[in-house]
């Protein structure tokens, strides 16, 4: 019967498919990147287009306008209070695409090679919230209901870190509230292993400016007595890790706690280091020593340079000491660890570690978050396992993502509801990067995945 059924889900796709790539290809031509300004109208234009399409599936929608970018939230509650409230979440928002000229095709302009689709969102985020699309607009095709009660939020400016839906959602709780949120922004680490995810990172991130000068210092004048604020910076950030990839910044670690046994036994996947090579030509050497390299990655904090930058590095050559250095710092965290507190701790970090003559300001952005954990005894949780277990006939392996969504455990807060994270991105889908790209393969599967995974909460 469930074969079937699969069987007759898989036809649906089959016998949509041009029309359903023609309406994907018109999402994917949006230029809906959130962090530059003059992409603004194409916001507006992609969220309106959305907001139409959804109102063809049965919902009531509304936009809520914000400071930023407008949040698309959308209703269809027809299956009454008996039944349970699932609220979806996915964002329309993208990357920015430079560089440019690494890209292959257009990335605006979405182009089918083989078996995947390439476009800025292919995957993050458009990708995923297409097939959730499908499989409600089929459900919706198929039967003129749905089993449970249904909220959807897409939101614009996840890649911003979600300023605008943290700000507005104080004032939105009774209209999101729900007995579970899907967080359809996840991914899987094989095309033929399925998984959910049982945790994110949270993440904080900040600015550090390093001053040593009123302006640039000629190097001959002024070498061997100012003091370099790209030296000091270097300096500092060097000190950031002992030998053994331990954060030195005092107290970072003082909040996280130890792992449960169910933890442990769903880290005990297998690391293949020559694969993992392979894919981003790089070794699995970074991090603490004393960890694995999927605890390292999956549920220890991290900090990272994400940018360093002062001086001169054009064309030629300036013999200057720049008056300031600056670098972009991010750290990852896990269960227990405060935003606000780790930003304050690395930025007394490099405070007091600033060399005599050097000054340091630091500046901790908005939109930080804190690390998610889901319940893997949850109704929700056991109805989508099953349903990736349907459709990759293969066991349901339970993993942690590195990657943080700043937004959730607020969004959860506010809709009090029990969270899920799942979805089908791949390690090398390229999703900040050139040449983003997502399987057609998993656009079918992860359609299948939500309208079983929907059907089978409405039983439980």
């Amino acid at each position: 019967m469930v074969q079937e059924h699969l069987t007759n889900l898989k036809n649906y796709f089959s016998e949509n498919k041009p029309r359903i790539l023609d309406e994907f290809f018109t999402f994917l031509r949006f230029q809906s990147i959130s962090s530059e300004p003059e992409f603004r109208d194409s916001m507006h234009a992609c969220v309106e287009w959305l907001k139409n399409y959804i109102q063809t599936l049965g919902f009531q929608t509304e936009i809520w306008k914000t400071d930023g970018h407008p949040i698309l939230f959308a209703t269809n509650l027809n299956a009454g209070p008996s039944k349970p409230t699932l609220l979806i979440y996915n964002h329309y928002d993208v990357q920015p695409i430079d560089p440019l000229e690494l890209w292959e095709s257009p990335p605006f302009e979405p182009e089918q090679r083989g078996q995947e689709i390439f476009a800025r969102g292919a995957q993050d985020n458009k990708g995923q919230c297409f097939y959730v699309l499908q499989a409600l607009k089929a459900m919706w095709e198929k039967e003129g209901q749905f089993p449970i009660n249904i909220k959807l939020c897409i939101e614009g400016e996840e890649e911003m870190g979600s300023i605008s839906l943290a700000k507005i959602l104080p004032q939105k709780k009774q209209e999101l509230k729900a007995d579970y949120l899907a967080v359809v922004d996840m991914g899987i680490n094989h095309p033929t292993e399925p998984a959910v995810t049982l945790g994110i990172r949270g993440i904080v991130t900040m600015d550090v400016e390093v001053s040593g000068s009123s302006f640039d210092l000629h190097s001959g004048s002024h070498g061997g007595i100012a003091y370099n604020p790209l030296h000091a910076l270097s300096e500092m950030i060097a000190k950031l890790r002992d030998e053994n990839g331990k954060i030195q910044v005092p107290h970072f670690y003082e909040d996280v706690g130890s792992l449960s046994a169910n933890e442990r036994s769903d880290l005990a996947l297998n690391f293949h280091a020559e694969e993992y090579k392979r894919l981003f030509g790089a070794e699995a050497t970074g991090g603490e020593k004393a960890f694995t390299p999927l605890e390292r990655a999956w549920i220890r904090p991290t900090i990272e340079i994400n940018g360093i930058c002062g001086g001169y590095s054009g064309e030629g050559f300036k013999t200057v000491i720049p008056a300031k250095a600056y670098a972009k710092v991010s750290c990852r965290l896990v269960p227990n660890q405060d935003p606000q507190k780790i930003g304050q701790l690395v930025a007394r970090y490099f405070e007091e570690n600033a060399p005599q003559g050097i000054r340091v300001h630091v500046h901790l952005h908005e939109g930080g978050g804190n690390a998610v954990r889901a319940n893997q005894q949850s109704k929700i949780l056991k109805a989508f396992s099953k349903a990736y277990e349907e459709v990759f006939e293969a066991p349901c392996q339970y993993i942690f993502s590195g990657g943080s969504i700043p937004v959730v455990t607020k969004l959860a807060e506010a809709s009090e509801s029990e969270i899920l994270l799942l979805g089908l991105g791949l390690p090398d889908d390229q999703i900040h990067a050139p040449n983003e790209h997502f399987g057609l393969d998993r656009l079918e599967k992860g359609f299948i995945i939500v309208f079983r995974g929907i059907e089978l909460l409405g039983k439980s």
